[in-house]
């Protein structure tokens, strides 16, 4: 049997309806002990992008105080509001900004806390 070149194998499984070319594959994974579909997905891995994947994996937040801004006692209510600290506890959390808030919460309600901490006139980052 004479040796065929890429381009004329190619050609052989453009004429080959789908059926006949899986078929083929299944035949070809047996014979030669592969698997088709594992360099698929170890190519697809990296074109996603790590960073874009773990921002989308986040499930747990930080609502991080930086700064409680002019209504430091409106910040203060809302902090103990959203916290069960006490009212020292609390406002020595405000004086040493940046400090987080709430760790580990859902987005949810990390977004909540950032709204409500916002309106009180606070600078607040989720993390």
């Amino acid at each position: 049997m004479a040796k065929m070149s890429n381009d004329e194998l190619i050609e052989q499984f453009k004429e080959m309806s789908l059926i006949e070319l899986s078929e083929f594959v299944k035949v070809f994974e047996e014979t030669f002990d592969v698997t088709a579909a594992a360099p698929v997905a170890a190519a697809a891995a990296p074109a996603g992008g790590g960073e874009a994947e773990e921002a989308e994996e986040q499930t747990e937040f930080d609502v991080v105080l930086e700064a409680a801004g002019e209504k430091k006692i409106g910040v203060i209510k809302e902090v103990r509001g959203l916290t069960s600290l006490g009212l020292k506890e609390a406002k020595d959390l405000v004086d040493g900004a940046p400090k987080a808030v709430l760790e580990g919460v859902d987005k949810d309600t990390a977004e909540k806390a950032k709204e409500t901490l916002e309106g009180a006139g606070a600078t607040v980052t989720l993390k």
